[in-house]
């Protein structure tokens, strides 16, 4: 594109499609020290990852001595093969898995609609009911009502135990109504009733379809939270069969601790040796699974998060 100068001669204001711009040095030194930031927050994050990796395969006098550092020196797997010889283990594997998906199912079944509804300037009494909701978040009865409350209802020792108390998470509640608010407008809703839907046609034609990135990010939210879940086992389930895997890895270490205080000797040695193994090992099994589930919504994550965290 050209233009003219006051002289009259004509001069190249932008630049043609082959030429690229050149940087300044600025720039170029803004570049090169927000790369080098950016590595060295992620080797931050992922060292102590590796770390529990490296020390899970090494023997445990030498992630004692501090000699470990990027490759295991001396291969170890005696942690694992304690794990998976451990037979409690495959059933709490399967009581996690049964409880993540019946509770991921149950909390967006409960989540995403109030999040929608909430969201409708048309509610009666919305705001009221975002003030209930919210003051939960920092007010609560505690843990031995929610206990009495279980008992109450019949539902200890069963699965509904550890599903219905996690059904609701009001910060994710907030984070869904937020993204309903900022994506879904009145005037889709309004359009959409010109043409003949109903709440229900339109919370599930439109309003769902639309929503797939923070639906994603609340199935992770849900399914981490259920998954690494501790306390309501210990709280709501009196039957072992019935215990999820991070309770029967907990075990798994006590046990083991309390048989190495018991022994004596080379067995005191070998038994405490087994036990700081165990710890590494325990980590690296019981995150596995997430590890590996991960990569495939976070392509999702950053999206869903920040359009359900930003109004406007």
């Amino acid at each position: 594109m050209k233009a003219t100068n006051k002289a009259g001669t004509r001069r190249d204001f932008l630049p043609s499609g082959n030429t690229k711009i050149k940087k300044l040095w600025g720039d170029r030194i803004f570049d090169i020290v927000n790369a080098l930031l950016m590595i060295l927050i992620c080797l931050v994050i992922a060292y102590p990852l590796y770390y529990v990796l490296v020390a899970s395969l090494t023997d445990p006098t030498v992630v004692n001595s501090g000699k470990v550092l990027l490759f295991p020196e001396k291969l170890f797997i005696g942690g694992y093969k304690k794990i998976f010889e451990y037979r409690p283990i495959w059933t709490g594997y399967a009581n996690t898995l049964i409880y993540t998906v019946c509770g991921t199912a149950a909390a967006m079944a409960a989540t995403i609609p109030c999040a929608f509804a909430l969201s409708r300037k048309a509610l009666f009494g919305r705001r009221i009911l975002n003030f209930l909701f919210t003051f939960t978040m920092f007010f609560s009865g505690g843990i031995i009502p929610l206990y009495l409350i279980i008992n109450m209802v019949g539902i200890y020792d069963t699965i509904w135990a550890m599903v219905l108390p996690t059904a609701v998470s009001v910060y994710n509640l907030i984070v869904c109504r937020s993204f309903f608010d900022s994506n879904i407008p009145d005037e889709l809703y309004d359009a959409s009733k010109i043409d003949g839907c109903n709440d229900f046609d339109f919370f599930f034609r439109i309003a769902v379809p639309l929503s797939s990135t923070i639906i994603a990010v609340m199935i992770l939210f849900y399914a981490t939270s259920i998954w690494n879940s501790f306390m309501n086992a210990l709280m709501f389930m009196g039957t072992q069969d019935k215990m999820p895997l991070q309770v029967i890895l907990r075990n798994l270490v006590l046990s083991n601790q309390t048989s190495a205080l018991t022994s004596s000797g080379t067995e005191v040695a070998q038994r405490m040796k087994m036990a700081e193994q165990l710890k590494y090992s325990i980590i690296v099994v019981s995150a596995l699974p997430l590890l590996v589930a991960y990569p495939f919504v976070q392509k999702y994550f950053a999206k869903g998060v920040l359009m359900g965290a930003i109004k406007g």
